[in-house]
């Protein structure tokens, strides 16, 4: 759970950098559409992945993933 921390922190600090510099380097302000697309998309990225890895969890807890043995007696 601490690496999760430091790993979001560090994306989260890297983005701001990243920011900052297109906004020195640029000299222009960033409109609402950039902040609300950027903002949405972090969100939904987020959620979507959040939600395939609760569904992995889901799926090795209930034996979805166990190993299947297939018949191949004659019968």
């Amino acid at each position: 759970m601490r690496i999760l921390a430091v790993v979001i922190a560090a994306s989260a600090a890297l983005t701001a950098l990243l920011l900052a510099f297109m906004h020195f380097a640029q000299q222009r302000e960033f409109g609402i559409h950039l902040w609300l697309a950027l903002g949405l998309g972090a969100f939904f990225s987020f959620a979507i992945g959040g939600g395939l890895m609760a569904l992995v969890f889901i799926s090795a807890r209930r034996g979805y993933d166990d190993r299947i043995e297939i018949d191949t007696r004659n019968d």
